[in-house]
């Protein structure tokens, strides 16, 4: 999804571990750029930003320009992959790519279900959610925040597909058509799996006894024959 939001960038000469403490100390974050057949370029940007985009609506999906050293000129970019501390959740690194405005990309984008099933409320079924994102491929103007797919007229043993997502303007579905979204099933399968256990347990529980008792009467009688 492509916003008006601008991120200034440093230009980085150096790289390495001591390179990113002192940018971390200052409160920047190591970064690279690439894409678009252009060569990798070094930057640093606030991680603060970063994680406000990655925070909003459209995460990671977003569009944003990145102003590299003060230029006047902007170059669109999205955030690919970062790293973030396990102990602060602070951004360690990031990987920005430029993104030409005029050719299709392939996105991944949340999948949100609404509505309550029927299939729940009159014939006592599960529902459940299989897959919570789709691909596709798109114009970069064009790249939905999410997609959300009705299921409140799902009934016991129905489900909802990939290929069911409404797609408009450029977008075509790159995920397979009959990738499950969500269903409802029944709960009778899992009811009489957990009845059964029980049942083996209570089976095996007298086998045991009858061994022991077995080995009990052998002892005497070994006894015996060492008198004779």
């Amino acid at each position: 999804m492509k916003t008006d939001i601008v991120v200034n960038a440093e230009a980085r000469e150096s790289r390495g571990k001591n390179e990113a403490r002192r940018l971390r100390a200052r409160g920047m974050a190591p970064a690279v750029v690439y894409g678009a057949n252009e060569a990798a370029t070094a930057v640093a940007v606030s991680p603060k930003e970063v994680t406000k985009i990655l925070r909003s609506k459209s995460g990671h999906n977003t569009i944003f320009q990145l102003a590299i050293g003060g230029a006047s000129a902007s170059t669109p970019v999205m955030i690919v992959d970062w790293q973030t501390d396990p102990v602060k959740d602070t951004l360690l690194h990031i990987d920005l790519k430029r993104i030409d405005l005029t050719k299709r990309i392939a996105v991944k984008i949340p999948v949100h279900t609404v509505g309550d099933a029927q299939g729940v409320k009159l014939q006592g079924g599960l529902f459940e959610v299989i897959t919570r994102e789709v691909e596709i491929e798109c114009l970069p103007d064009e790249i939905p925040e999410q997609f959300e797919v009705n299921v409140s007229g799902l009934m016991l043993g129905q489900n909802v597909r990939a290929s069911e997502i409404p797609l408009t303007g450029s977008m075509k579905l790159l995920s397979a058509p009959e990738l499950v979204l969500a269903h409802v099933v029944s709960m009778k399968a899992e009811e009489v799996a957990a009845e059964a256990e029980p049942a083996v347990a209570a089976v095996a529980e007298p086998e045991v006894i009858k061994k022991g008792k077995k080995e009990e009467e052998a002892a005497p009688a070994e006894e015996k024959g060492k008198k004779k």
